[in-house]
């Protein structure tokens, strides 16, 4: 039914994909990865929907990037529509991830294995802002073991090799405190947040 309301099986993919990584940036052949569909067809779909100001594109390394523009005046409603649910704070005491889009890199499986997540985030080479000096962060009890499976798996879907970092939940309170230059950046940099325990960013 949500085919025929926005006109193509495509365009309904690639709205739920931009929406879904709000922050995220993607290029031609990773898209038609992401969403297995034809590159003529994406190719065709991501000029209408930048056409109409929906994404922004930039060339980045002779690549040409794509992203969700997030000044589009339609931008919150079709947020709600095909958007991943924004992590908030649970009012239960015990972590919980939540739920995300199909085509996001992490599922809340992924992220319930790697121990008691607190907080969570893709930056880096994923959002083309090296600021943070980081790919993917991670802050709680984690399993070290369960954390580097989980990185190779995301590197190899990825097709990237990435940098990560895992703090304990005290740790990172504390360089937050001190105004850490580490943790100054990463809050800075352009960020997609995947679990947000610690009501940081909510």
């Amino acid at each position: 039914m949500i085919e025929q309301l926005f006109g193509s099986k495509t365009r309904v993919k690639l709205l739920k994909l931009f929406y879904g990584n709000v922050n995220r940036s993607f290029y031609v052949r990773e898209i038609t990865r992401k969403i297995d569909e034809q590159i003529n067809s994406v190719r065709r779909e991501l000029a209408n929907l930048q056409s109409v100001g929906i994404i922004t594109s930039d060339t980045s390394n002779n690549k040409v990037y794509y992203e969700v523009n997030q000044r589009y005046e339609f931008f919150e409603p079709l947020e709600q529509i095909f958007g991943a649910p924004v992590p908030k704070k649970p009012k239960r005491t015990k972590a919980a991830a939540p739920e995300v889009a199909a085509e996001q890199p992490v599922a809340s499986d992924d992220m319930k294995a790697l121990g008691h997540v607190e907080l969570a985030c893709l930056l880096g080479q994923f959002t083309r802002d090296n600021t943070s000096g980081v790919d993917v962060l991670v802050v709680g009890n984690i399993n070290a073991n369960a954390l580097q499976k989980y990185v190779a798996e995301l590197e190899q879907q990825e097709n990237k090799e990435l940098r990560y970092a895992v703090l304990s939940t005290d740790e990172f309170k504390y360089r937050l405190q001190i105004k850490d230059r580490f943790i100054s950046n990463v809050m800075s940099a352009k960020k997609q947040v995947l679990v947000d325990v610690l009501g940081i960013f909510s």
